[in-house]
């Protein structure tokens, strides 16, 4: 109950008062003598602030086009559908973004593996539970037989 009436009568003696005590105390001061400061150091110090706020966002800019190489290269590999975000984010950068070296690494090796894959031994490779002795032989013997039996064959 306190609290409702000091709200209700405290914000009109407030308003009421407040015209009469126009005067500013020496306890206000400007930004630069608030933080001990002259007024030329002040102006150097937010010239700093500003400058190291510029490159915090270049340097958040190259590692969010870095980022959107990253996926662009994914989508190109895996055939996604692009994104128009990371095309313009790669773009904003000045297009002198590349892979990290590590993912370049991992790419390179990727694509020979790929690569190998691909071969037909890479193929034969990829099939469980062959034994390419055990089809070696069967094919010697198949090819035996068709020997045999091209011997036996009176048109031949």
């Amino acid at each position: 109950m306190a609290f409702m009436v000091k709200h209700m009568v405290g914000g009109q003696l407030k308003n009421l008062t407040s015209g009469l005590g126009e005067e500013k105390s020496e306890g206000e001061k400007s930004e630069a003598a608030a933080k001990g400061m002259t007024q030329e150091e002040f102006e150097q110090y937010q010239q700093q602030l500003e400058e190291e706020k510029r490159e915090r966002d270049a340097s958040f800019a190259q590692r969010k086009a870095e980022r959107a190489t990253v996926r662009t290269h994914f989508r190109d590999k895996y055939r996604l559908p692009k994104n128009e975000l990371d095309e313009t984010q790669i773009q904003a950068a000045g297009d002198d973004v590349e892979l990290p070296t590590e993912l370049a690494k991992m790419i390179a090796e990727d694509n020979q593996e790929e690569a190998h894959k691909q071969s037909v031994l890479g193929q034969l490779s990829n099939i469980q539970n062959v034994d390419i002795d055990h089809l070696k032989d069967k094919a010697q013997a198949t090819l035996g037989d068709l020997k045999q039996s091209a011997e036996k064959c009176s048109l031949m």
